[in-house]
């Protein structure tokens, strides 16, 4: 037991280290990016000409159809063959922010059409703007719905951050095989970064039950 310390209290700042320095930004931009994706990708399927319809449903099907790590492979390994060369964090964000907008959008989508169709005539009969209602409308009441599948998608996102040594980032699971190599205690290291993920998703939850309660209970009050 001494022994599993040991290696545990060695390792553990530069795993921190790598989960502030990567995973934490990597997972924190890309969810950023794939917020703003979701809501544009759920609107065009949404209210969009029948063309765009069809481009969003389809980035859909593509990133939602194929493995992460094979998108990270296309994007990072792939695109240098179209003159296409791209850092690896850039890589990974992009990867990232694609593949969860995917899985996002289909949650905003949802969370939109779950809004009882009598409010929106409600708001045609008020003379109010389909960018007025839906500010006004739908988004408070869609918020509410869509956060738990949201704060799903993020926890999903975090852990998928995990693939992306294979494109060369040095990532909290990157050290930690690093440091397995080279005291060859793959069970001992590998458990401490299930741990460290572990907290890390714990932590989430705890804060996504938080503001679940905070914005229903805002709901409730308005």
């Amino acid at each position: 037991m001494s022994h599993v310390l040991e290696l545990w209290i060695d390792s553990l700042p530069r795993m921190l280290a790598a989960l502030v320095e990567v995973t934490v930004p990597l997972s924190l931009i890309s969810f950023a990016i794939a917020l703003a994706l979701a809501v544009a990708v759920a609107l065009l399927r949404l209210y969009s000409p029948a063309p765009l319809k069809l481009l969003a449903w389809a980035y859909v099907q593509v990133f939602r159809g194929t493995p992460l790590v094979v998108q990270l492979f296309i994007v990072f390994f792939g695109l240098p063959n179209l003159g296409v060369s791209l850092p690896a964090f850039t890589a990974a964000v992009i990867t990232l922010a694609l593949n969860t907008g995917a899985y996002a959008s289909e949650a905003v989508r949802a969370s939109i059409l779950s809004i009882p169709r009598g409010q929106f005539e409600a708001a045609q009969t008020l003379n109010l703007s389909r960018s007025t209602t839906f500010r006004k409308v739908v988004a408070p009441q869609a918020v509410r719905i869509v956060l738990p599948p949201l704060a799903n998608d993020f926890i999903d996102l975090v852990k998928g951050t995990s693939l992306v040594f294979a494109i060369t980032l040095i990532d909290l699971f990157q050290v930690g095989r690093q440091v397995a190599a080279t005291t060859y205690e793959p069970l001992i290291m590998y458990t401490l970064v299930a741990l460290i993920y572990l907290a890390l998703v714990s932590l989430l939850s705890l804060g996504q039950n938080v503001l679940e309660k905070k914005v229903s209970a805002h709901v409730r009050a308005g």
